[in-house]
């Protein structure tokens, strides 16, 4: 048995910061089908698409901070999700002011 050693490196890992055209959001709801209703940092409730190549790779629950893009049309209302954030991930873009909700 080897002891845990507290001289360990930790990991660090950047976080994914809101680009142009990317607004952060909170799921609210779960449509299926790989639908999501999220409210969005700029105010709006948007119907969000989890694409193909995420479907099967990323799980997102009700009350997950995620990062959608809105579309060229329709952008108040609809969008497609880009990133999940892990619960470390959202509490820092909160400290630093990138989710205001």
């Amino acid at each position: 048995m080897s002891k845990p050693n507290n001289n360990q490196q930790q990991e660090y890992r950047r976080v994914r910061t809101p680009k142009k055209g990317e607004i952060p959001g909170i799921v609210e709801q779960i449509m299926g089908h790989g639908k999501l209703k999220v409210r969005c940092a700029d105010g709006n409730i948007r119907m969000t698409r989890i694409p193909g190549k995420m479907k099967k790779r990323i799980w997102i629950r009700e009350g997950d901070v995620i990062l959608v893009k809105p579309w060229d049309f329709q952008s108040d209302e609809k969008a497609d999700v880009i990133w999940r954030y892990t619960k470390t991930e959202s509490n820092w873009l909160e400290r630093k002011g990138y989710l205001k909700m």
